[in-house]
């Protein structure tokens, strides 16, 4: 199937220089709206325990304020579970969380996670919020992601990004298997975390995704360029790749 490409733009680290001096400025609301006129389809944020970046303000503002879908990234505590559902935002998508790392370093242990996982995805979907996971592309944490009731699937691309030139298509294989099987079981796929200009094209060429989310890379390159001239470079790199996917199986 060839399928619309969404890009959603994560204003996470907008929110980590501010909160390096404090104050309010830069304002990670201005960048969501930013990113919208530039061409984004949503925006991410996330929410974490130790509200590094992204504070509880935030989320309130970006909810009232923002015309485009906001898709919350959480933890699958009861905490984050009670901010989503007095919230509703579009979609929250469920990761896992340490409070010692950087930034996410891997995918949501789907098949670990249980009977808390199912509750948390159950009370969100009774609320109208779409839920996803974040999982490594792999067939038994999408088989474990139906089982819980999941309808959408976001892929961590980590792997991908941060591997040598060489081992990138072993990598990027992973995904593009991955994908074809959540398609094949039923579940929505996206993909994120690592994406550069240099890296979406293959992922977004993969005609089973439907979403990327980024942000980091996009808020770095901001700082030469403007955050508008990121997004609408990034978005125009994945409409090509797409493109020629869509070219080819017509062909």
């Amino acid at each position: 199937m060839n399928s619309p490409l969404r890009l959603g733009v994560n204003i996470d680290h907008v929110a980590t220089i501010r909160n390096a001096r404090g104050g309010d400025h830069p304002d990670p609301l201005r960048a969501a709206k930013a990113a919208a006129k530039a061409g984004a389809d949503g925006i991410t944020a996330h929410l974490r325990e130790d509200r590094r970046h992204i504070s509880d303000h935030d989320i309130t503002r970006l909810s009232r304020e923002i015309e485009l879908p906001l898709n919350l990234e959480m933890a699958a505590t009861d905490e984050m579970l009670e901010i989503a559902l007095r919230h509703r935002p579009h979609a929250a998508c469920l990761v896992p969380e340490k409070r010692q790392e950087r930034t996410t370093e891997g995918g949501l242990d789907v098949l670990g996670g249980g009977d808390r996982l199912a509750s948390v995805i159950g009370d969100l979907s009774q609320a109208g919020i779409r839920v996803s996971l974040f999982i490594e592309p792999d067939a038994a944490q999408l088989d474990a992601a139906v089982a819980l009731g999941a309808p959408v699937v976001e892929l961590h691309t980590g792997a991908y990004c941060d591997a040598p030139i060489n081992a990138r298509p072993a990598q990027l294989d992973r995904i593009v298997t991955a994908a074809a099987h959540a398609e094949r079981i039923g579940l929505e796929c996206h993909a994120g975390h690592g994406l550069t200009f240099d890296t979406v094209g293959p992922v977004a060429a993969i005609a089973t995704i439907f979403e990327l989310n980024i942000g980091h890379f996009l808020v770095g390159e901001a700082i030469f360029g403007g955050l508008e001239s990121a997004i609408k470079r990034m978005r125009s790199l994945m409409d090509k790749a797409r493109a020629e996917t869509t070219g080819e199986r017509s062909a």
